[in-house]
């Protein structure tokens, strides 16, 4: 195969003074941003060797907080499916235990519940992970037990609901582009065996007209995974999880209507662009490397979660690696900056709901703290944002410019919606 073409190589820094002018914060600490840019055919690479534009990290301080443990019923939630935030800052959250769509203002106060349990005209059955808000105030909520996409006005009246093919429900969220297009996955081939399974995601027009099916970049990657099968009788399932720590292949759309894909073995994440050259984000990194006391936890905890399908269950895949992957998922905020969730040491924690002497209680004392390293779309580097214990990603938070909106759960597993600011940290500067 012939090389690529490939261009000069050029290191870029940025003094400090410069960075804090462009950014208007102040950074309390912190070195040059170094950047190295090149071409290699018709991508274009930039690679953050050190240094950022924020010079600190940020952190995530609440503002709001809704949800509680005990109190009035709009405020109590079973089991949180999606989240998402109106332009107007109307909060929206689907709980699936219910199941229903309940809105919230700004503020946090509660507003009204739109649908209720049921098949019929804007009633859910089991909404999953997609939902979505149009730049009109339509509410799109996917519902794969009644095979549809349910939409609601932005005065919450139940307006139309669109047909949605595929009918499994997912975490995968209900991507919206800056066309108010809305992309939803399907299993392009249902007829296909496990390892052949293909997911694309059909394009939805702003009326309902479903469009291509797009298909995510694969480059062949096969991520390392643990199987449990069962085949006895008209008995036949499986069930397949990665092996904790490994890397993965990662794709994601962007609000411009292109793939984010990467391969998590480097630090080396492709912007596919549609209306301009390809664009590769690249970045310096220090493995991290996995504690004894995580590769236990997570060991027995892959086990006990076979052992649901399959009582005998025994591990039958490649070892949990000793280094943890450069980043895991990658998230487009809403202003189309790419957010990288980074590995970081792990932390050991007390479990307060751990009891020795109940043989069906487990212990769990190690997290893993949510951070994230963000970029522009063009590759620059910005900096890292550091959440709070309890942060989740499941289901996907809602990323602004200057506000998160996420779910977090406490010590007794209670779920919360809050939003977050997202402000400089003062003592802490990006690595």
């Amino acid at each position: 195969m012939a090389a690529e073409p490939r261009t000069h190589s050029a290191v870029l820094p940025l003094a400090l003074s410069l960075m804090l002018t462009a950014c208007g914060g102040h950074a309390s600490s912190g070195g040059r941003l170094v950047v190295e840019r090149d071409t290699i055919g018709d991508t274009i690479v930039v690679r953050t060797v050190s240094g950022s534009v924020w010079g600190a990290d940020r952190i995530l301080v609440p503002e709001v907080t809704i949800g509680e443990m005990e109190g009035e019923p709009e405020y109590l939630f079973g089991s949180i499916r999606s989240l998402a935030v109106g332009s107007d800052g109307t909060i929206y959250v689907v709980d699936g235990q219910v199941p229903d769509l309940r809105s919230y203002g700004p503020d946090g106060l509660y507003l009204a519940t739109l649908g209720r349990p049921g098949e019929g005209p804007g009633e859910l059955k089991s909404p999953d992970g997609g939902l979505a808000v149009l730049s009109d105030g339509r509410i799109l909520v996917r519902d794969p037990g009644n095979g549809r996409i349910q939409v609601y006005g932005p005065d919450g009246k139940a307006l139309e609901s669109w047909t949605a093919r595929g009918g499994f429900s997912t975490s995968s969220p209900l991507y919206r582009d800056i066309r108010d297009h809305v992309y939803t996955p399907i299993l392009v081939d249902p007829k296909a065996d496990l390892d052949d399974w293909v997911i694309g995601w059909v394009d939805i027009a702003p009326d309902g007209t479903p469009g291509d099916t797009l298909v995510p970049p694969d480059a062949g990657y096969e991520a390392p995974y643990i199987e449990a099968r069962v085949d006895a009788g008209d008995n036949h399932s499986v069930m397949r999880n990665g092996v904790p720590f490994s890397s993965s292949e990662q794709a994601t759309l962007h609000p411009d209507g292109y793939w984010i894909h990467a391969i998590s073995t480097d630090y080396r994440i492709d912007l596919l662009r549609t209306e301009a050259p390809p664009l590769r984000i690249e970045r310096s990194y220090v493995p991290v490397s996995v504690t004894a006391g995580e590769r236990a936890e997570e060991k027995e905890a892959a086990t006990r979660n076979m052992r649901h399908m399959k009582p005998d269950w025994r591990w039958n895949g490649p070892d949990i690696p000793d280094q943890k992957p450069p980043f895991g998922r990658i998230l487009a905020g809403r202003d189309g900056r790419i957010w990288v969730q980074v590995s970081p040491p792990g932390v050991q924690v007390d479990d307060p709901t751990y009891d020795p002497k109940d043989p069906n209680s487990v212990p769990d004392r190690w997290r893993e703290p949510v951070a994230f390293d963000v970029f522009e779309p063009n590759g620059k580097y910005l900096g890292r944002v550091r959440a709070p214990m309890g942060f989740s990603l499941s289901p996907w938070p809602t990323l602004g410019t200057d506000r998160v909106w996420a779910i977090t759960r406490d010590d007794l597993g209670v779920q919360k919606v809050v939003r977050y600011r997202i402000v400089p940290d003062s003592g802490n500067v990006t690595n």
